[in-house]
């Protein structure tokens, strides 16, 4: 559709340079053969070992710099942390064992985290109910 578009304004006396097109498109050539690996291919297939030490490894969070001229930050002792930093890979219970207990019982964050999960299981029943239909 381009094309006849191009062609037609040519055809209507409009230079190439105001048009913007140079040339034809074209696709680059290929040298036909695929490239081979050198002897011992199975070789390089394996993985590659990390040329940091272990005492860098463990000194250090490796990957974590986001800045061009930055270093990668040490880690401190567990002191250094916020308290709240330890709680964040505490085990959570589920719906399931929230259903099971006494809602009476249950601590505030607790019941907060039961509301949340059951209004999401009605919406997503609700939905597929109504997908059926």
């Amino acid at each position: 559709m381009a094309g006849n578009c191009l062609r037609a304004l040519r055809s209507a006396g409009v230079p190439k340079e105001v048009l913007g097109v140079g040339g034809c498109r074209t696709f680059s050539a290929g040298s036909g053969k695929a490239k081979k690996g050198s002897k011992g291919g199975a070789a390089a297939d394996a993985p590659k070992e990390s040329t940091l030490s272990k005492e860098v490894k463990s000194t250090t969070v490796v990957g974590a710099n986001i800045l061009k001229d930055g270093a990668d930050p040490k880690i401190l002792p567990d002191s250094e942390y916020p308290e709240w930093l330890s709680h964040l890979l505490d085990k959570r219970p589920a719906l399931s064992e929230l259903r099971r207990k006494d809602l009476e019982t249950l601590p505030y964050e607790d019941l907060k985290r039961f509301v949340k999960l059951d209004n999401r299981a009605r919406i997503k029943e609700n939905n597929s109910i109504k997908a059926k239909n």
